[in-house]
């Protein structure tokens, strides 16, 4: 596996190191935090956990199927548990674990996905999560959440210590830029963040394609052009309060993701204006119906106009 720069010349921190830091802190006062792993304390940044508390950490080996289990078991005994794996394997290979010992079993496990998206660049499809939205989606009892800084990393993964319900967690793998220069702490699960305001268009973005969302509406506003752009952090329960609010306020809206344009945020987002007569001019921007193009994940975020460019672009053409 590459070798991943932990942090940049501004601080930041890839979003994976920020929940590893933050559960240490949980588990320090809280003997009943648990991290179960298969085989990826490594990459999912628990090497320091484990390290400090060893009673505190399950490893299961390559088998994410009995990790699911193995922490809806702990989480039906009282402890609060956080399942840490590799996003492309959890959400695909134990998938029915998920929906039922976690989401129909009611048990309040946090599953974490890490490398998700296209982090795993030129190891190609097989190691990227595309689908994760669209398959937790379609499952009742479970909060999908995608935070895209290390503010909303660390409010993140407190929230879901405190929890007791069912909740995913997304991280990617890249240093993260903040997004704003002061955070608040207002971040709470279903309620996206607003960064920036205007009322010509808004960018509605998730995980690693916000920061991008905010450099587009920079190039947008040099233009003239003044656009809102939001975290919409949590894909389920989606914010329709705000993008309700949104689709009455601007003349266009773009949704931006690291996944299938089928299923995630942006046909979430869809559906709710059609089936409320929001109807405004509307664009999903995400990685089509094919299987990816190889590189790093920059590169494939490139191919596919995920960059500031791509995106001022489609709203451009949409205003």
């Amino acid at each position: 596996m590459a070798h991943i720069e932990t942090t940049d010349p501004n601080g930041y921190k890839p979003n994976q190191e920020i929940f590893s830091e933050v559960l240490q802190s949980l588990a320090a006062g809280d003997r009943d935090i648990i991290a179960v792993t298969s085989d990826s304390r490594g990459s999912g940044k628990l090497v320091p956990f484990g390290k400090k508390f060893p009673e505190q950490i399950v490893e299961v080996g390559i088998a994410e199927q009995n990790l699911v289990g193995v922490a809806a078991g702990l989480a039906a005994a009282g402890k609060k548990v956080f399942a840490v794996s590799p996003a492309c394997f959890l959400t695909a290979r134990a998938l029915e674990q998920i929906k039922n010992d976690v989401a129909y079993s009611d048990n309040p496990v946090t599953v974490v996905g890490i490398s998700a998206g296209v982090s795993y660049g030129a190891l190609g499809s097989t190691h990227h999560s595309l689908h994760d939205f669209a398959a937790l989606r379609a499952i009742n009892n479970i909060t999908v959440v995608v935070p895209a800084d290390n503010f909303e990393t660390a409010r993140a993964t407190e929230l879901a210590a405190t929890t007791n319900s069912p909740v995913y967690l997304r991280f990617g793998k890249k240093v993260m830029n903040s997004l704003k220069e002061v955070n608040d702490d207002t971040f709470v699960f279903g309620k996206g963040r607003v960064i920036t305001e205007g009322n010509d268009a808004a960018i509605i973005a998730c995980g690693e394609t916000v920061f991008p969302a905010v450099q587009a509406a920079k190039l947008l506003a040099a233009q003239g052009i003044d656009v809102t752009v939001v975290s919409m952090h949590t894909i389920k329960p989606l914010d329709t309060d705000l993008l309700a609010k949104l689709a009455q306020q601007c003349k266009a809206i773009v949704t931006v993701e690291e996944h299938s344009v089928y299923g995630g945020l942006g046909e979430a987002c869809a559906s709710y204006l059609m089936q409320h007569g929001l109807h405004k001019p509307f664009r999903i921007v995400g990685i089509p119906d094919e299987y990816t193009v190889t590189g790093s994940q920059q590169d494939i975020f490139n191919h596919y106009h995920i960059t500031k460019e791509g995106i001022a672009d489609v709203v451009k053409k949409l205003l």
